[in-house]
């Protein structure tokens, strides 16, 4: 398997535990809109330590390469290292993978960090205009986590649903995204529904689709986490 040494360029926050990170982009890495690659930082005791992260930049940027990473820093893992990095940490990456990629207008339905592989297919959407028919069903614990919330609202033709379910004051939706949930916010079920987030969200989502009448051929999911 090919690996890549990246080298990190620019870090900045994008909320309180979400960071932007750019990293100079190896001479044949190559993905589309929406994949990830594993990756693990380049020091001792953490090159076995790899995990997926999305790119978000697009995949005709030749000079970088960017992620937008959630930092958990109750989890034992590369997330919680984040914080710390600084320009010339290097990462070795592997060839980039993924299941979601575009396949056409539709809905978007994200838990937490599970948004990561929209955000280059939507900015794609928005810079070329063809946003119209999607639409974002954006599920975090409060207000606060909601990862690029002001720039989802900006999108044109960019139908955005948030919901919360740790905060019961929120000026968004509360509540878990569930059967109940789909059925109000859905009217159109043959278009394709993207599902990314922790795995017992992907699963209990699929099912919830597939119970009020999604056909399985139009439902693309990650594995989860």
């Amino acid at each position: 398997m090919t690996t890549y040494t990246m080298t990190l360029k620019e870090k900045s926050p994008v909320t309180h535990d979400v960071y932007r990170l750019v990293f100079d982009r190896p001479k044949g890495f190559t993905f589309e809109s929406g994949q990830c690659t594993h990756w693990a930082l380049d020091r001792d005791g953490w090159r076995d330590e790899d995990r997926p992260f999305t790119m978000t930049s697009q995949p005709e940027e030749d000079d970088r390469v960017e992620f937008v990473i959630k930092s958990y820093p109750d989890h034992d893992g590369v997330t919680k290292k984040i914080p710390g990095l600084e320009p010339g940490a290097q990462v070795i990456a592997d060839e980039p993978d993924g299941a979601i990629t575009d396949h056409g207008a539709g809905v978007f339905i994200a838990g937490g960090a599970g948004v990561t592989p929209y955000i280059p297919i939507l900015r794609r959407r928005a810079k070329d205009g063809t946003l119209d028919g999607c639409t974002l069903i954006f599920s975090n614990k409060t207000e606060k986590d909601i990862i690029l919330r002001e720039e989802w609202e900006a999108m044109d033709g960019l139908r955005c649903v948030f919901t919360v379910t740790d905060q019961d004051d929120a000026a968004v939706e509360t509540g878990k995204v569930d059967e109940g949930f789909l059925k109000r916010h859905l009217d159109d079920l043959d278009q394709p529904f993207y599902i990314c987030g922790p795995r017992q969200m992907v699963d209990d989502i699929r099912d919830a689709l597939k119970s009020i009448g999604v056909a399985e051929d139009r439902i693309v999911t990650e594995n989860g986490w």
